[in-house]
């Protein structure tokens, strides 16, 4: 609730702040995806936030845009690099990368995700027990994923018929379905293989998501691009195996974490012709495969401990990112 008796929305853009001036009610504003803020609106709200003492935080999650095109990712990047934005990157390898897009390295405190699922939630919960391998592929169908040729291939590839890959989805919306659109196909691909379990929710919380991770042993993350995933963070978490594509910074990821987690099964989509896109994940599918039968993967309660840690040296670095004169 803010002064005047509005509540904030979940979903917060730039248009609705401004309409809620003076923004003497906030301190700090922490700006994470843009790709979807019009420039001209955004960069009227960061002027605003100048004007009225207001700090403005930008967190680099992505180095290539998720949507839109390059140009519009770029110019959001090239406003926001200014004075009176202080930047946030998860790997000091965006930090590189963008330092090539913006033409000069951007002044960026390096402070990784951290956890998804919080360890005091998972105090009292263990992985259910299973006798075959559990897969588990959830999310937005996003132009960045691979959802419908990895399901096709984890279906004809994975002959163990007690097998099963779970999909956890998000409730479709018209634009799923516009030209272009494989959501029927996937639906379609699904359908023919009992083995294969589709839930929809509108929007899947934590708890659901969790839920999931914890009946499922292993993690698919297919994507095509990316930069940073908060999915891998998820899967160290709750001791998920993830089969995951080498892209972006993900390695990087796991590095930040070696020796702590199991080091995911890769498939490098990065190189080399598309058409060799499925040999390569299948490949790695039979990799994970032989890697679920080493034994139950019960949730490392030193890791989660760990995590715990790192969360507070986390916060510190955003109290010093926060705080000072702007």
């Amino acid at each position: 609730m803010i002064p005047g008796g509005d509540t904030v929305p979940a979903t917060v853009n730039a248009t609705w702040l401004l309409e809620h001036r003076p923004l003497t009610w906030l301190d700090v504003l922490h700006l994470h995806h843009v790709d979807s803020e019009d420039l001209i609106t955004l960069e009227r709200l960061i002027d605003a936030c100048v004007q009225e003492g207001v700090g403005v935080v930008f967190t680099a999650h992505d180095t290539r845009p998720m949507v839109g095109s390059v140009e519009d990712f770029t110019a959001r990047l090239r406003l926001l690099h200014a004075p009176e934005v202080r930047w946030v990157c998860l790997t000091e390898g965006s930090v590189n990368h963008l330092a090539g897009v913006l033409g000069e390295r951007p002044d960026a405190a390096v402070i990784p995700h951290g956890y998804v699922a919080a360890p005091q939630t998972l105090a009292g919960a263990e992985r259910e027990v299973s006798n075959s391998s559990r897969y588990l592929m959830f999310g937005a169908g996003r132009a960045s994923r691979d959802q419908l040729s990895t399901l096709v291939n984890w279906s004809l590839g994975t002959t163990d018929p007690h097998s099963t890959l779970r999909i956890l989805l998000r409730a479709f919306s018209p634009a799923d379905f516009a030209a272009g659109s494989q959501a029927a196909q996937l639906l379609d691909a699904a359908w023919r293989d009992p083995r294969i379990h589709l839930t929809m929710r509108p929007y899947p919380t934590d708890e659901e998501v969790v839920r999931a991770g914890l009946a499922s042993d292993a993690l698919l993350l297919p994507y095509l691009w990316g930069s940073h995933s908060g999915q891998l963070e998820l899967a160290f978490d709750l001791n998920l195996l993830p089969v995951c594509s080498r892209t972006g910074h993900l390695p990087e990821q796991y590095a930040q974490h070696r020796g702590l987690v199991e080091e995911p099964e890769w498939f490098d989509w990065s190189q080399g012709h598309p058409n060799l896109f499925g040999e390569k994940f299948l490949a790695a599918l039979e990799n994970a495969s032989a890697r679920l039968t080493c034994g139950p993967r019960r949730l490392d309660r030193q890791f989660l401990d760990y995590r715990a840690q790192e969360h507070h040296l986390i916060l510190e670095r955003y109290i010093h990112v926060y705080g000072g004169d702007w």
